[in-house]
Parts: C-alpha cells; structure tokens; sequence
C-alpha cells in the first residue's frame, strides 16, 4: 500500500497545523463526540470512485487527458482495471477512512459478450472483496452505470426498445449480487439519460411506468437475495438530457409515491443540483429530509463552468452547514452518508493533488458538522422558528394544523379579525445568527 503514492503516509488528525500544512486534517478527528455520536458515525465520508479514478482531467470540448498517473493506461483491459484498483484502495487507506462508492464500470470492462462483461466483473469483485478485507473499508454505496454505454444513449428505464430495458434489468441483477458480495451498504440508481429532448418522441407517463416496473423488480430482487441495503435514487436536472423524468427530489418522490414504491427507496441528494435549477443549494436536501426520505448526500460543490458544470472538492463551509444541520435534525443518515463525489481540477495534475482536495472535502464538512451541533444545542434557530408559527397553537391555527377546519370558519374568522398585520420575515436576523455560528468571534 505504498506503490502509488509515495511519500505520503496515512493522514492524521492535527488541529494545530499551519496554512501550509495540507497532508493533514485540522478539522475531522474521527473518535471525537459531537452531538451524542463520534464524527465518524455523523459522516460516514465514503470516496466517489468515479470522480477520483476514473476522471483523467479531460474537458469534454476542449481538452484532451491532462492526468498521467503510474496506474493509469488508459485502456480498457482488465490490467489496467487492476492497477487502478489497487492505487484506489492506496488512496483510500491513507486518507484513513472507511467507504468508498463505486459502479459495476468503474470495477470492470465491457466484454465482447454478457457472459463475458460478468466474468470480468466477478473477478474485479473478487480482487476487491479481497483489498476490502487488508484495508478494513466497504462500500458505502455499489450501483449499475446505465448511462456509459452507448447502449444507453436512449436511457434504460424508460427506453423505448424491450431489449434495452430488458439488458439494464439484467445488469441491476449482477451489480445486486455484487453488492451483496462486496457488504455495500446502499445500492443506488443513477439515470441521467432517461428523459427526454423533445415532447415529440416520448410517452411520458409509459416511460415513468416502465421505469417503476424496473425499481419494483429490483426491491423483488433485494429481498430475494438477501440484500440488506438501502434502494436509493439518485435525481439528476437538465444533463445531458433536456429534462430528466427524475430531475429534481419533488418529481422523484411524486413518481414513487405514485406508484406504491416510497417505502423501498430514498434519495441520494446532491445538493449541488438545486443551485443549477436556480434554486438554494441546500433546497433539495432539505424537501427530501421533510417527508423522510433523505437517504444519502453528495458531499461536493458545483458550479457551471464553460461545458457545463464541473463536480470540485467541496470548500464551502457555508453550504456544508446548512447540509449538517438538515442531518442532525433527521439524526443521522442511518446506513447512508457522505460522497466525496468532487474531483480535482483538469491542471492538478500531481497525484498528490488529490489528497489535498479530498482533505479539504473531509475538513469542510467536519467543521461544518461542529458549526451544526453548535446551533442546535444553543436552540436559538427552533425558538425563532417556533415563534414564527405560535398562531397555530390554538384557536383557528391549531383546527387548521389538525385538518379540522373549513372555509366557512376562515371566512368567520377573517371577517371578525379583520385584514392580518404583516409580519416581518426578518431575514437578515437569520442569516446574521447563522453567521455566528459559521464564523464564530474571536476569543
């Protein structure tokens, strides 16, 4: 576990660094309590094995491969698969944590057949299984890429074509099985082609129904099994399709929920996709948490770029804390976590580059989860917020919360009370207290 990253030893806990000093965490010191669990049970930080191994800092119009690394050929053969599986969980073990999330494509090659494509696969799963065991890691998340291929170019799910779902069916299968054999901990779907570029060539609701057939089948699956993970879905907006079916959290629990399935999923969140909808970052986290069905959460920072939008490290504590408060007030993620789904940029080009952005990931929502903690002992923002609703403590208010009311009561009552009196939303008062806490005075 020292071949592709010399120099560099397992990375430790040192709150007394100095600027410089980025081979080491100021901020997560894994053992510490915070809010009743240890940091590691809060977080949970699992590596994005997609962003950080199989990104090698190309731009999809301007730029050719930029990263050269030691393990990295580029090619499709099942050596060069090993090689990045083996520096993988180098980079793994000394950033000293405990997860990392991966696909069945980023383990394995296509082969020239099925069976051949399931061979390759068993064996990379063997050779992991075997890593894990050395490392003392498992996945967090393990998921079926139905978007690479060209296969796929027309989605999986909602494909219009049988054979194409029935292909997608048959690779969820294996990668459930994989799952169950590697210990993953959450099984995700990932579906960023099934949607549509004009009205014109779909049938919505179909596709949707053939889309549920697919969860329905693969819940089936899970039980039959006896895979004990959680099922989540991952919603994806506006790319590469125009408009995903499963664009947002909202239209992805309405589509659950339509059709009977929200009591075998959750949503995986990134939080990122809600500043590209023009909507607060936090925005879909924080939907998903209210109706209970936030499952899991991409721990990284987006923003558009010049193709489009580009996954980085997270950096932004803001951000981060408004996620870490949503997490402590659901306590916790249960079996799910944090994703460090970023990637370096295309001229970081040094392997150690990596350590520093995945660094910089783990502080900023280590902080971000003291920061949380922090605000909710205080209990500051739920008096304010309770003071915001004390008119449906009684009276009217307290028939409307309980569903007992009617408009004939609402109209007695407003022609009794007269017009309401505005009352401030006091904004700046929120956002001036959030700030205390993100960026604390001085001592």
């Amino acid at each position: 576990m020292n071949k592709y990253f010399p120099g560099i030893g397992r990375i430790e806990y040192r709150p007394d660094a100095g600027p410089e000093d980025t081979l080491v965490y100021r901020h997560y010191n894994a053992g510490e309590i915070v809010h009743g669990r240890t940091m590691e049970e809060w977080l949970k930080f699992s590596v994005c094995y997609f962003n950080a191994f199989r990104y090698y800092g190309s731009d999809d119009y301007y730029g050719d491969r930029a990263h050269q690394h030691q393990w990295e050929d580029g090619s499709r053969s099942l050596d060069n698969y090993k090689r990045r599986m083996m520096a993988a969980f180098e980079f793994f073990h000394k950033l000293n944590i405990k997860y990392y999330s991966v696909s069945d494509r980023d383990m394995a090659p296509e082969g020239d057949t099925f069976d051949e494509t399931n061979r390759y696969l068993d064996e990379m799963v063997t050779l992991a299984c075997d890593l894990q065991k050395q490392v003392g890691i498992h996945p967090l998340y393990y998921s079926a890429d139905l978007f690479s291929h060209p296969r796929y170019m027309n989605g999986a799910g909602s494909n219009p074509d049988a054979h194409v779902f029935a292909y997608a069916c048959a690779q969820i299968k294996r990668s459930m099985e994989a799952a169950k054999r590697m210990g993953a901990e959450n099984f995700v779907f990932f579906h960023p082609r099934d949607g549509y570029q004009t009205v014109l060539q779909r049938q919505f609701f179909r596709d949707m129904s053939h889309m549920a057939q697919l969860y329905r089948m693969a819940a089936q699956y899970k039980d039959k099994i006896g895979f004990r993970g959680q099922l989540l879905i991952q919603p994806k907006p506006h790319d590469p399709r125009r408009h995903q079916y499963e664009s947002d959290v909202m239209s992805t629990m309405h589509m659950l929920r339509h059709f009977g399935l929200e009591k075998q999923y959750k949503l995986y969140v990134k939080p990122g996709f809600s500043r590209m909808m023009a909507r607060p970052y936090e925005h879909d986290i924080y939907m998903a948490s209210a109706f209970n069905m936030l499952g899991c959460i991409d721990a990284s920072d987006n923003y558009p770029e010049f193709n489009g939008t580009s996954d980085i490290c997270a950096r932004d504590i803001r951000d981060a804390t408004y996620i870490m408060k949503c997490v402590l007030e659901q306590s916790g993620l249960q079996q799910g976590g944090l994703t460090l789904g970023g990637r370096v940029r295309r001229e970081s080009v040094e392997p150690r580059d990596m350590f520093h952005g995945f660094i910089m990931a783990i502080d900023t929502f280590s902080r971000a989860l003291r920061n949380a903690a922090r605000m909710i002992s205080d209990g500051c923002f739920a008096r304010s917020v309770q003071q915001r609703y004390n008119s449906y403590k009684s009276g009217l208010g307290e028939r409307i919360e309980k569903g007992a009311a009617s408009f004939e009561e609402c109209e007695d009552y407003v022609r009794k009370c007269g017009e309401p009196q505005p009352q401030s939303s006091r904004y700046e008062h929120y956002e001036n207290m959030f700030n205390y806490y993100v960026y604390p005075p001085r001592q």
